[in-house]
């Protein structure tokens, strides 16, 4: 049962406790990699960086072997408001097993340090370094990673990413296009109810500045970053950040549910990229009657599935 907040400050019950004494309490739960019985889809994990300490999980499709060209790579960002999660949680794991086999797709699952210990940007910098490895493997290196070597084509990249994960993915999306990696072709990239806020609500965010377990959604960022400029801080909100027009891509996948009290931030986006004069075209799919990142936390539901398919297509005709 949780503590009352007079005993913890800070409460994401189950996933995470924060007590007044500063200590950190969270629910670690993992799955090793394995074969996945339902899908056949491989994972294993791979080391990126021994300082700081880096990993990743790689997801192999069941026909990978077979396949007569190269699959398209996946780089992909679990969410968990930027303070818990990990790609060995059991709820990641599940959804990237579903959406590698619908796709077809050699999936990269990165990690990142977690706020408060280690607040943001550090989270931004370790995914950028992780994309590096994974631009590094299109080049001849003494140590290739086998899955990617032999089955990625790395010029149909794509980035994706869930809630905090989404909101990490926009942000690795601009650093690819302003810094312009050697040997990979960014072509799309795919937010699943990415976590994106400002200093003024919009549309019915007034009306539903409510609490997240026993924390304001609305005092996330702040908590993530205590370094930041406010809500308005362009890695929070995208219509304020000069460098939009440097997305890496030219293709974006939005998708986001009725029900999701952060489902105003669509429109936003979609007007600040316009306005931005990037060259690309946007897809924002506002889904019936769901709510934040169902498609991750009810992955088995007509309408998830429905979702994987459409995010297949994007991942394999984009």
């Amino acid at each position: 049962m949780a503590e009352n907040s007079s005993e913890t400050p800070l409460d994401f019950s189950p996933a995470m406790k924060v007590h007044k004494d500063g200590r950190i309490e969270r629910l670690n739960l993992f799955v090793p990699a394995s074969i996945d019985p339902e899908t056949g889809v491989q994972s294993k994990d791979v080391q990126i960086s021994s300082d700081p300490n880096l990993s990743a999980r790689l997801y192999l499709p069941k026909n990978a072997a077979v396949s007569t060209k190269k699959l398209p790579l996946l780089i992909y960002i679990h969410g968990g408001g930027f303070v818990f999660g990990y790609f060995s949680h059991p709820v990641f794991h599940t959804h990237l097993n579903l959406l590698v086999s619908e796709s077809n797709v050699v999936a990269v699952s990165l990690d990142y340090r977690l706020a408060p210990e280690n607040p943001l940007p550090i989270a931004y910098d370790d995914v950028w370094l992780a994309f590096k490895w994974v631009a590094s493997q299109s080049k001849k290196t003494e140590n290739p990673e086998e899955w990617i070597e032999k089955y990625a084509d790395f010029d149909r990249v794509y980035i994706g990413g869930d809630s905090a994960g989404g909101n990490i993915a926009h942000n690795l999306a601009i650093r690819v296009g302003s810094e312009k990696l050697e040997g990979v072709n960014t072509r799309g990239l795919y937010l699943n109810s990415p976590y994106f806020w400002g200093h003024d609500p919009i549309g019915e965010e007034a009306a539903n500045y409510i609490h997240v377990w026993d924390f304001k959604i609305n005092d996330l960022w702040l908590y993530a970053c205590p370094g930041s400029t406010g809500k308005d801080d362009p890695w929070a909100n995208p219509g304020m950040d000069p460098r939009l027009s440097s997305i890496g891509c030219r293709k974006v996948l939005y998708y986001i549910g009725e029900k999701d009290v952060l489902k105003d931030r669509a429109e936003l986006y979609t007007e600040a990229l316009e306005k931005s004069g990037w060259n690309g075209d946007i897809e924002i799919v506002e889904v019936e009657g769901e709510p934040h990142c169902f498609s991750v936390s009810s992955p088995d539901t007509e309408k998830s599935k429905i979702m994987f398919k459409k995010v297949a297509s994007f991942l394999n005709h984009c």
